[in-house]
């Protein structure tokens, strides 16, 4: 019969076992975290890799369609040309560099990450990059 009072008398958890569940839950906490705190930075890297193709698309469709590059006096001017070719405003560079400045270079030879501005644009060749060493190879 005491036994069963015992049992019955027995209503919350002790501190011992109540000390091993935090623990647990920190230790899933701290292996976790790593994890759900990158996903904004492979979410921006993410973004401009689109950002890029959607400018090279649009570089593309204009060379297509007119028969040579857009012209790039300046970056106003290829903004300008790219414009009908671009749904909403001129994409952003999310990473490195980020904005959406364009430096323009010339010449056959690839380009190089150099400067402060977001993407280069290459109008001799039509190669359009992000400008910065990190990224420059997407």
């Amino acid at each position: 019969m005491n036994k069963v009072c015992r049992i019955r008398s027995r209503r919350g958890f002790s501190l011992v076992e109540l000390v091993i569940v935090i623990l647990i839950l920190g230790i899933l906490a701290a292996v976790a975290a790593p994890r759900m705190f990158d996903t904004a930075t492979s979410a921006r890297e993410n973004g401009t890799r689109r950002s890029l193709s959607v400018v090279r698309n649009a570089v593309e469709l204009y060379r297509a369609q007119n028969g040579a590059l857009p012209p790039a006096a300046d970056q106003a001017a290829f903004k300008a040309a790219l414009t009908s070719y671009l749904q909403g405003p001129f994409p952003r560079a999310e990473v490195g560099n980020a904005g959406d400045s364009v430096r323009i270079a010339t010449g056959n030879s690839a380009l190089a990450a150099s400067g402060t501005e977001s993407w280069a644009y290459n109008s001799t060749t039509g190669q359009f990059v992000v400008n910065h060493s990190s990224f420059i190879a997407w």
